[in-house]
């Protein structure tokens, strides 16, 4: 009788390459915690398949962000408003603004972020600005998995997400660190 062996573990992807390019004057921030983040994600974060019917295309890899290296771009309200107002023919500020990649050239995509826009819904809210510009950030990296947030429906779907990624990265220590400069 022949035995079976167990299968091997599954190896988790290789960690991609994360370009941070922060163009805010004032924003401070923990570079090697942002990229811990995206990793994070990239290696535990897993779609659940009742989310499935709701995404653009189906998971890329483990974590659901194509492969390649992603570029994380902090901006300005004016700054991010210019982006929206010259690709997406919309001039009013925005959160976030992501772009997809191009895998022949070994880019998964662009997520760009107000660190302005973050601190006013944060103080507005009472909300804590680190984690209201992390969620930023998490809500970039799903669209690119795929999640979108133009339907009621599947903006529910989205936030769910949202809020899962947030749990995953806190229980693993992983929010990244932002404050201001003076």
């Amino acid at each position: 009788m022949a035995t079976r062996r167990p299968a091997p573990p599954p190896t988790a992807p290789p960690d991609r390459a994360v370009e941070i390019a922060n163009r805010h004057p004032r924003l401070r921030l923990d570079r090697r915690g942002v990229a811990r983040m995206i990793h994070t994600l990239d290696r535990h974060f897993v779609i659940r398949p009742a989310d499935r019917p709701h995404l653009l295309r189906p998971r890329a890899r483990p974590g659901g962000c194509p492969p390649g290296e992603l570029s994380l771009v902090f901006l300005t309200d004016p700054a991010l408003a210019r982006l929206h107002a010259d690709f997406l023919a919309d001039p009013t500020p925005t959160d976030v603004i992501t772009f997809a990649g191009d895998p022949a050239l070994g880019t998964a995509g662009e997520i760009c972020v107000s660190a302005d826009t973050a601190a006013a819904f944060a103080r507005r809210q009472r909300r804590d600005f680190p984690a209201e510009l992390a969620l930023y950030l998490v809500h970039g990296w799903l669209h690119l998995a795929g999640y979108d947030d133009l339907a009621p429906a599947r903006k529910r779907v989205m936030r769910r997400a949202e809020a899962r990624a947030l749990r995953l990265l806190a229980a693993a220590g992983h929010l990244p660190r932002f404050g201001w400069r003076r």
